[in-house]
C-alpha cells in the first residue's frame, strides 16, 4: 500500500523534478515563469488525487531546490502528454505574448503623437520599421506593402544556441560603414608581402570580419608564415603531412592499446554540439575521430582527454565558411568535394594543435594545468568582489566545482558557438590568449552574474545556477562587454602581484 502511496505521490505530484521546471542556460531556451506557473496550477486543479500524507519526503524537498530535470519512464505516458502540452502550450502563449506587444509597440513608434487614437482609412498600420521604410508615401500613409516570399526553402528549424553566424542581440544591422572600413583594413593587410602580424593582432581584438577569419586565425595560430609567397607551399606540405600521418597512424586505433582512445573519442564526438545539425553528420563526425585521435598518438603525454573534442568544432566551422555562404549549421559537407573537405580537415587539426600546445599541462596528468588557474581565479575573485567569494564559502561551493568546466572548455560549455568564435578572435590577438588571459574572461564572467549568485541561498541552487547560466541570447555586443571588463581586470591585476595575493 505504502508503496502504491509512493508511485502516485511522484506520477501525480505537479512539483516533481520531471514537470517542467525550466533550467536556464545556454543549452536550455528559458519559458515564461508566469505562464507556466498558471498552467501547472490549472492541470492540478483537474488531476490532483488526495494525499493521506501532506509532508514532502526530504528527496522531495531536495528534487524542487535543485530546480533539476529527470528522465520520465516508460510507464508515465500521461505525465509525458501533460509535458508535451505544457511545452506546446506555453510555447505558443509566450510567443503570441511577445508578438502582441511587438507590434503594439511598433505601432505606437512609428504613429505621430496626433494620430494616436485614429487611423485614416486609406493607412495601413504599421508592423515593422523595415517595412514602414519601404512602403512610406509623401502624404504619410502607406502603399505596397513589403509581402514575405511566398517559397522559402525548407530545413530544420534551428533554436538560437545552435545558429552560428554573427549576430547582436540588439538585431544591429551585420554590415555598418564602421564594418566595411574594418573589412578594407585587413584585406590590405593579408594582401601584403609581410603581413605585419602585430598590427593584424591589434585589428583583431575587437573582433575579426567572417570574410576574412579563416586567413587570419591561420596567421594569428601560427600555421601560416607571414610571408605571401610561402603561404600556399607551406599549406600544401602541412596538408600532406598530416594525411601522411593518417596513413601511418590510424590504421592502429583497433589495437589493443589503442583501443581505449579510440573508444573514448567515439562515444564523445556524437555528443559535441548536438543541437546542431553540421556536426551529426557521418562524414563531419569521422573527420573529429581522425583528427582528435591522430593528435592524441602524436601526444602521448596527455593523450586524448574529454574536452578536446570541443576545441575542434570552432576551427572546422571557420574554415568550413571559408567555401559556404550560406548557414554553416545547416550546411550538407558532402555537396563539397573531396579536396576541399581535405583542406578543411588538415586546417582543423593542425591549427587545433598549435592552440594545445599552449595549454597542454591543462591536459596531462592530474590536469594540473588547470588546477592552478582554478586555484588563481578563486584568488582574483576574493579581491575583485569579496562579498561573492564569501557567499560561495558561506555555502560551502568550491570553485572546482563550476571552474574546472570553464577551464577544460575554454567556456564552450557555457557560451554558444557564435560567441565562442567572437572570443577566440581576441584570445588569438592577446598573448598566450588561452591561458593567462583566459583567466580574467572567466572572472570577468563570473562577477557578470553577481546579482544572480548573491540572491541564490543555497549550496544546490548555486551550482544549478553556474552550471546553467542563461547565455542563448548573447551575441556580439556582449562577447565584446565581457572581453572589455577582462582587459580592464587583467590591466589592474596581472601585474599587480601585492594586489592579486591575499
Amino acid at each position: 500500500m505504502a508503496s502504491e502511496s509512493s508511485k502516485q505521490f511522484w506520477k501525480r505530484s505537479a512539483k516533481l523534478p520531471g514537470s517542467i521546471q525550466p533550467v536556464y542556460g545556454a543549452q536550455h531556451p528559458p519559458l515564461d515563469p508566469r505562464l507556466t506557473k498558471n498552467f501547472i496550477k490549472e492541470r492540478s486543479k483537474v488531476n490532483a488525487l488526495p494525499m493521506k500524507n501532506k509532508k514532502a519526503s526530504s528527496f522531495h524537498e531536495f528534487a524542487r531546490d535543485t530546480s533539476d530535470a529527470w528522465d520520465i519512464g516508460d510507464d508515465e505516458d500521461e505525465d509525458f502528454s501533460s509535458f508535451q502540452t505544457l511545452n506546446s502550450k506555453v510555447a505558443k502563449a509566450t510567443a503570441a505574448q511577445v508578438l502582441e506587444n511587438h507590434s503594439r509597440l511598433r505601432v505606437k513608434s512609428e504613429r505621430p503623437p496626433a494620430a494616436l487614437n485614429e487611423v485614416p482609412n486609406n493607412c495601413k498600420v504599421i508592423k515593422s520599421n523595415s517595412e514602414a521604410q519601404l512602403s512610406r508615401s509623401e502624404d504619410g500613409c502607406m502603399r505596397n506593402p513589403l509581402h514575405k516570399q511566398q517559397s522559402l526553402p525548407l530545413r530544420p528549424i534551428i533554436p538560437l544556441v545552435a545558429r552560428i553566424s554573427d549576430q547582436n542581440a540588439s538585431g544591429a544591422p551585420p554590415m555598418t560603414v564602421r564594418e566595411k572600413t574594418r573589412l578594407e583594413k585587413f584585406r590590405q593587410l593579408l594582401s601584403s608581402h609581410n603581413t605585419d602580424l602585430d598590427e593584424l593582432r591589434k585589428c583583431s581584438w575587437p573582433g575579426v570580419p567572417r570574410e576574412v577569419r579563416p586567413v587570419t586565425w591561420r596567421l594569428l595560430s601560427g600555421y601560416l608564415p607571414a610571408n605571401m609567397e610561402r603561404r600556399k607551399l607551406t599549406l600544401q606540405r602541412k596538408r600532406e603531412e598530416y594525411f601522411g600521418f593518417i596513413e601511418q597512424y590510424y590504421d592502429s586505433r583497433n589495437e589493443e592499446h589503442h583501443q581505449d582512445t579510440y573508444r573514448q573519442i567515439h562515444i564523445d564526438i556524437p555528443r559535441t554540439n548536438p543541437l546542431i545539425p553540421l556536426f551529426q553528420q557521418p562524414l563531419v563526425q569521422e573527420i573529429f575521430e581522425r583528427i582528435l585521435f591522430i593528435w592524441a598518438i602524436r601526444h602521448p603525454a596527455s593523450g586524448y582527454v574529454q574536452g578536446i573534442n570541443d576545441l575542434v568544432t570552432p576551427f572546422f566551422v571557420v574554415f568550413l565558411s571559408e567555401y559556404v555562404e550560406e548557414d554553416v549549421e545547416n550546411f550538407d559537407v558532402t555537396n563539397l568535394s573531396q579536396d576541399v573537405m581535405r583542406s578543411i580537415e588538415a586546417d582543423s587539426f593542425w591549427c587545433m594543435s598549435k592552440l594545445l600546445d599552449g595549454i597542454q599541462d591543462n591536459y596531462t596528468f592530474a590536469q594540473p594545468g588547470i588546477q592552478k588557474k582554478v586555484k588563481a581565479l578563486e584568488e582574483l575573485v576574493s579581491r575583485i568582489d569579496e562579498q561573492v567569494h564569501n557567499h560561495f564559502r558561506k555555502y560551502e561551493v568550491e570553485y572546482l566545482q563550476f571552474a574546472f568546466r570553464w577551464m577544460n572548455n575554454l567556456l564552450m560549455r557555457e557560451l554558444p558557438l557564435r560567441c565562442t568564435i567572437r572570443l577566440w578572435d581576441t584570445y588569438q590577438s592577446e598573448p598566450e590568449g588561452f591561458s593567462h588571459f583566459h583567466l580574467y574572461v572567466c572572472a570577468a564572467f563570473l562577477i557578470k552574474w553577481r546579482k544572480e549568485i548573491l540572491d541564490e541561498e543555497d549550496f544546490q541552487g548555486l551550482l544549478m545556477l553556474l552550471q546553467n547560466l542563461p547565455t542563448i541570447h548573447w551575441g556580439n555586443e556582449e562577447i565584446g562587454l565581457l572581453l572589455a571588463e577582462a582587459y580592464r581586470l587583467k590591466y589592474m591585476f596581472a601585474d599587480a602581484p601585492n594586489h592579486y595575493r591575499r
